[in-house]
């Protein structure tokens, strides 16, 4: 079975940093890609950063480009995003995703894999 298990959610102040990550079981699992989601009260699930595993690179959404950084782990099977700069709009339950079934590594309807979220709260 595979699970993803996010953890490093919290609340900070504006301009602070956070670092979230996200551990995917299974034995020598590797997923083609892995992203983080985040979903704010009222909008739609939004692709934050995604990796693709084979070779590594990374992809950003524009609003986050230059503050977040995704990296990976792939002996450790696990993902992580690197939070500086936070705003309040940044606030959001954030979610990681592996493996592309069909589609864009930007749209969550991509994924075949979801973990449970970990809150981020920026005040």
């Amino acid at each position: 079975d595979v699970q993803l298990v996010e953890s490093g959610g919290g609340t900070v102040q504006a301009g602070g940093s956070l670092r979230l990550s996200c551990a995917g079981s299974g034995y020598t699992y590797i997923s083609n890609f892995m992203a983080w989601f985040r979903q704010a009260p009222g909008k739609e699930r939004e692709g934050v950063a995604a990796i693709h595993q084979r070779p590594g690179t990374a992809s950003y959404t524009d609003s986050v480009k230059g503050r977040f950084t995704i990296s990976q782990d792939n002996a450790k099977n696990t993902i992580y995003l690197q939070m500086n700069s936070l705003n309040p709009e940044d606030t959001a339950m954030y979610y990681c995703a592996a493996d592309i079934a069909s589609g864009t590594w930007y749209a969550w309807s991509s994924y075949k894999y979801w973990g449970q979220g970990t809150q981020v709260t920026v005040s």
